[in-house]
């Protein structure tokens, strides 16, 4: 059975993550959805980067949350590219997202893009914290949801329940076949991260997982691929 690709941060194995540069790669690799991650800018813009720090990403230093949306535009994040806004990246693919938020001040102003563009049936909200979901979830009662877990992965399915998701994307390692089973009786789809090798493939479909979150280009052929 194809499994659900979705790339992660783009396809960043072979492109800076969190860039359009990785977004465009993806989405003319042919991934089902393309994953990605938002934080709030000084003056309140939501831009794309999985770091609250630009450090690790781009030639500056500091909080995001301390830079306004003009000086973070200034860092290169690689080969050249800049930090994205959330709209630029809705705008230069056409591929459903799996928007992460870290907080529920950036549920809020992701929430209103959302509402203001329409895009309920094309972003998927996700999220490690609970709170940040519960917020989404009091503002866009229909938007789809998924839990993002590692080593909380073995009450993924009660939680994402009780916040009214209906995926959860939980790191393969913590996975097992108890978590898999609760999931699925509950009517949770289950994908797992970050799945790079043969080896995590093969695991995947041991477990019968619906999907996949990937960095590179050649796991996405395979998992597009009848098992």
């Amino acid at each position: 059975m194809a499994l659900l690709t979705v790339g992660h941060r783009g396809l960043m194995a072979v492109e800076p993550e969190n860039t359009l540069r990785s977004f465009r790669r993806a989405d003319r690799a042919g991934l089902d959805v393309i994953e990605l991650d938002v934080h709030l800018s000084k003056d309140g813009e939501l831009v794309v980067m999985h770091d609250a720090e630009v450090d690790r990403t781009t030639d500056g230093s500091g909080p995001i949350a301390e830079l306004t949306l003009a000086e973070l535009r200034d860092l290169d994040a690689g080969l050249g590219e800049r930090i994205p806004l959330f709209t630029e990246v809705v705008d230069a693919v056409g591929a459903p997202l799996q928007a992460e938020i870290k907080d529920p001040a950036a549920a809020r102003v992701l929430a209103g893009l959302i509402e203001e563009r329409g895009l309920g049936r094309r972003v998927t909200v996700i999220s490690f914290h609970d709170e940040a979901l519960a917020e989404t979830r009091r503002l866009l009662p229909e938007v789809a949801m998924a839990l993002v877990t590692g080593a909380s992965t073995g009450s993924a399915p009660e939680r994402a329940r009780a916040l009214g998701a209906g995926m959860i994307s939980c790191e393969l390692r913590a996975l097992d076949a108890a978590v898999v089973e609760r999931a699925h009786a509950a009517g949770l789809a289950v994908i797992s991260w970050t799945v790079n090798t043969d080896a995590d493939l093969a695991r995947v479909r041991e477990l019968g997982l619906d999907g996949v979150v990937t960095d590179s280009p050649e796991i996405v052929r395979a998992a597009g691929a009848a098992a």
